[in-house]
């Protein structure tokens, strides 16, 4: 259906306050010279035909949009929620507007870098990670700077933040060891999620370095109902270990959940579990979640610091590793 739709022009704007179509053009551009006066007479036409500028034209003339490209496959997970909030306010205050894409159906942004540089995006920030080579040569050759959380593929115009996923999963094994455990349980995410992998293998070697080779897994996609299911499973099958870490809290929240109701068992009291993130709910009084903390914030920070730096460089200066702590927060599904 065609909009009948008119914008008003700055042609119109100059007219009713009496200036020159340059002088539009300069009161809504920041540093231009332009009197006080001039520019109060602007603004007040403006506001009387509802005018706001045309930035498409500046975006063809200087090659920068200031929009950045924020990539997720959902918000269901409150820590990408919460990132994503960071993310925004971060990038708003450096005078920039968030185009928020959403992958479905995905963990990687490799198939989505065309897409978004059709756009004319200044950068790409994404929760998602580069998976291949191909992806991060495709990234280089639209010359689109991104920062990717987790992602094990760098270039210069890929730069990768990192929660110390694999100290944390060191922690919780030994913390399962500590509390008596002498079977052990692992929920994993998406099925090639370089995050879930690395605390996975982090998890397994600190057992083995214990004494402990043997290790129930199973998969719940980052998913309440997944780790539900998960740990059903694994009470049907007859598999309980004495301890299950999973690779995040909604998982782990979706186990305790099964555990508590349909296993019939106590927690910490018949078995222990933990996840990662450290999602507000993980805090709440009816889960009390031991996890260990990915401090969005920082990664934030990290980030922001990362990607200015590659938009100040018409070469970029990516290929960045930039690992943030992880803590373990010991409550009582562990105690």
């Amino acid at each position: 259906m065609k909009s009948n739709r008119r914008y008003p022009s700055s042609t119109e704007v100059a007219r009713l306050a009496g200036v020159s179509q340059s002088a539009v053009s300069r009161a809504f551009s920041e540093g231009k010279s332009i009197s006080e006066e001039t520019r109060r007479k602007v603004f007040e036409a403006a506001d009387k035909l509802h005018y706001s500028p045309n930035f498409i034209p500046r975006i063809l003339l200087n090659h920068r949009s200031h929009l950045v490209a924020v990539v997720i496959s959902g918000t269901s997970n409150p820590f990408y929620a919460s990132a994503l909030d960071e993310f925004t306010d971060a990038l708003q205050e450096s005078g920039y507007q968030v185009l928020l894409v959403r992958v479905d159906g995905d963990h990687a942004l490799d198939g989505v870098v065309t897409r978004l540089a059709s756009y004319r995006v200044d950068a790409i920030v994404s929760a998602l990670p580069v998976l291949s080579r191909e992806a991060a040569k495709g990234i280089a050759k639209v010359k689109l700077p991104t920062i990717s959380f987790n992602t094990p593929i760098r270039n210069r115009w890929v730069t990768s933040v990192c929660s110390d996923g694999a100290s944390g999963a060191n922690a919780v094994a030994g913390l399962f060891v500590k509390g008596g455990a002498r079977t052990f349980g692992f929920v994993g995410g998406l099925a090639g999620s370089p995050a879930s992998i690395e605390r996975f293998e982090a998890y397994k070697e600190a057992l083995r370095q214990h004494g402990f080779m043997e290790i129930e897994t199973a998969t719940g996609d980052y998913r309440y109902d997944g780790g539900f299911d998960a740990i059903v499973a694994f009470g049907k099958n007859g598999k309980l270990p004495d301890a299950i870490f999973c690779a995040n809290d909604l998982m782990a929240i979706g186990g305790l959940d099964a555990l508590r109701g349909p296993l019939g068992l106590r927690v910490p009291e018949d078995i222990m579990i933990a996840g990662f993130d450290d999602i507000p709910q993980a805090s709440w009084n009816a889960y009390d979640l031991t996890t260990v903390v990915q401090d969005a914030q920082t990664m934030v920070a990290e980030a922001m610091t990362g990607l200015r730096a590659m938009m100040s460089s018409s070469a970029s200066t990516g290929g960045i590793l930039r690992i943030v702590p992880a803590k373990l927060i010991e409550r009582s599904t562990t105690r």
